[in-house]
């Protein structure tokens, strides 16, 4: 990194936005932070009226919380409201150069962000064909401003689009092919229709044996039943796993952004349960692994502020195995046992229905969302989540318990008047944070790739490190513009390469990489002279960051380092009319990659950061006109 007295005239590329737009606050409400030995517990409330609109203007005098039972004092107390602007007050930013992107934002910054889960491990394949559309239908009339995010879940957790406002762009990636987000049901998933056609395989056999069935076959057809029924045990069981982990995984991946997460899950089952009872722990083959996996889930939730919103893909529940057209067991006559094999079918799937509103209902009530079922209008039940987890109160108390034992604590939060409804996580683990911190995957999921966790060891030490993951929002407590082309001229074949990767391979393009940050962003400190110069230096300290990603998630290479200033007045003078200029030089593949950078300011922990997608078209048009940066 270095200081480049010639790049001080870029900034008039990134300082001539709006002043209302530079004005604007640096990013969403941080975690309150509370200066004391005692671990302190947050809890977000959303309070709406009987039609599901938002209570505002409350104090904090208007809650009581309890923890176990106890009334627990209030340490903090804020209210977050959603912040929009029309269509016709909101203000484009001026056409950038090629080249040059600024995280500079065009409306201004929420304290929610909104999570799109596509959940195809646990969906019917014609359930996923309506859920995909109504979530297409939802995002082409997605109210401006609105922050999302598009994951994928089918053998593992898929990364599919990073936080944005754009839906247009959140459409496109639903679209895009190679994001693979297609009505196809997993092979993991065995259905009630599955269960229906082992039923009936089983039924027909025993038909077609009749009164000529011996001890032999009788027992050869009980053998086979209950190797079916294991096989589905076994696939159910390693289903919920498989969810837990990607739930724990998307936590993780939220814990860095500030705000409450609204996680709208779609999906037509729904098998986990966040804190769940001893009976529904021993429905799973091995209660005692399932249930630390659980418990982590439950943890990393709890700490990433993450609301859940279950929203079912199969629309309006209704009942077929009565129907003529459905074939019944047995013979497929709905008389003597057929007719009663058709009633059992009809419990069978209504109690089915019961458990998946029951869980639906669990899961939001725990975290602190709302469930949506048995409606055909996913698109405004999205838009509903969306509308109830953009408006809440967080409020913050010390325990009166301190002990850290690991159980489960139940919180209430009352109203000391009104009659409203309040949602919020009812409880949480009493776990040591830093215990849950180094809690590594059960391996369920390979999402996190090897390249990225060399990238973490290599940069272990760098704060900047956590906020430069592949699709996580800009963050604008800290602006910049930069400038993103390919050298020109390369350098040659022989030249080592630029970056961190030590197993970088393949051909790649050197980029220049140019940072103009608004200065008034990062502290200064007077520093006191040093012999011999005889005037005030002005000290401070940057933390630069870049990785590169590849379609897939995996990162590819990446650099940073650290930025110490101490400037002299002419110097420091000439920054606060440009900018603070930094410089890095990275190889990059030739093909689609996402590059991450990031500024963070030592001084006081802020940060900027900004996505930026580079494609092989772009980069060849960079490389015959590089423009000036003079």
């Amino acid at each position: 990194m270095r200081l480049p007295s010639s790049f001080f005239c870029l900034p008039a590329l990134f300082l001539c936005c709006s002043a209302s737009l530079l004005s604007q606050p640096g990013s969403a409400s941080q975690a309150p932070l509370i200066k004391t030995n005692a671990r302190a517990v947050v809890v977000d409330v959303v309070v709406t009226r009987g039609n599901d609109e938002p209570v505002t203007g409350l104090s904090r005098q208007s809650f009581h919380v309890s923890e176990d039972g106890k009334l627990q004092a209030i340490d903090y107390f804020e209210e977050h409201t959603s912040k929009e602007l029309p269509l016709d007050k909101l203000q484009p930013l001026p056409t950038m150069p090629p080249g040059v992107y600024t995280n500079v934002p065009t409306v201004p910054p929420t304290d929610a962000v909104n999570v799109i889960l596509l959940d195809t491990l646990n969906s019917e394949g014609q359930d996923l064909s309506y859920g995909r559309a109504q979530v297409l239908e939802f995002l082409r009339t997605m109210k401006p401003g609105t922050r999302a995010a598009i994951f994928l879940l089918n053998d593992k957790l898929n990364f599919v689009q990073g936080f944005t406002a754009d839906n247009a762009l959140l459409a496109q990636a639903i679209n895009d092919t190679r994001n693979k987000v297609t009505p196809a049901k997993s092979s993991q998933f065995y259905s009630s229709s599955d269960a229906a056609d082992d039923a009936e395989a089983i039924a027909m056999l025993t038909s077609m044996m009749g009164s000529f069935a011996t001890a032999g076959g009788t027992a050869g057809i009980a053998t086979m039943s209950s190797a079916l029924g294991e096989s589905a045990s076994f696939q159910y069981s390693r289903r919920v796993a498989m969810t837990l982990e990607s739930l724990s995984y998307l936590a993780r991946y939220l814990g860095n952004v500030p705000g409450r997460k609204n996680l709208l899950w779609f999906s037509g089952n729904f098998p986990v349960n966040i804190f769940p009872s001893p009976q529904q722990l021993a429905s799973l083959n091995d209660s005692r692994v399932y249930e630390s996996q659980i418990h982590r889930t439950a943890d990393l939730l709890t700490a990433g502020k993450v609301a859940v919103y279950p929203i079912c893909i199969q629309g309006m529940m209704v009942e077929h195995s009565m129907e003529a057209n459905v074939a019944g067991t047995g013979s497929g006559l709905a008389t003597g046992s057929s007719a009663m094999g058709d009633m059992g079918s009809y419990s069978q799937d209504a109690n089915e229905r019961a458990d998946n509103i029951f869980a639906m209902n669990e899961l939001a009530a725990d975290t602190g969302g709302h469930a949506f079922y048995n409606t055909n209008d996913l698109a405004t039940a999205a838009d509903h989540a969306i509308r109830d987890g953009s408006h809440y109160y967080t409020l913050v108390y010390a325990p009166t318990n301190p002990k850290m034992d690991g159980k489960f604590r139940s919180i209430g939060v009352m109203l000391s008047s009104g009659h409203y409804k309040l949602s919020y996580r009812r409880g949480y683990n009493a776990d040591d944070p830093a215990k849950l911190a180094a809690t590594g995957s059960t391996g369920f999921l390979s999402a996190a790739a090897s390249g990225e966790k060399q990238a973490a060891s290599t940069v272990s030490n760098d704060p900047l490190r956590p906020m430069l993951i592949h699709g996580l929002p800009s963050s604008t407590q800290i602006l910049y513009g930069v400038r993103v082309v390919p050298m020109n001229p390369q350098p040659a074949s022989y030249t080592p390469r630029a970056g961190q990767n030590p197993a970088s391979i393949g051909p790649v393009t050197r980029y220049s990489i140019d940072f103009m940050i608004r200065w008034t962003d990062v502290k200064f400190d007077v520093d006191p002279a040093t012999p011999g110069h005889g005037q005030t230096l002005q000290h401070g300290k940057l933390q630069i960051g870049l990785i590169a990603y590849a379609r897939d998630g995996h990162a590819v290479n990446w650099t940073g380092g650290t930025q110490e200033m101490r400037l002299q007045p002419d110097v420091y003078a000439s920054i606060q009319k440009s900018g603070i200029p930094a410089h890095a030089e990275i190889d990059l593949p030739t093909t689609e990659v996402n590059l991450m950078t990031g500024i963070y300011d030592w001084a006081t922990g802020k940060v900027g950061t900004l996505e930026i997608p580079l494609h092989p078209a772009t980069v060849s048009a960079s490389v015959q006109s590089p423009g000036n940066i003079n």
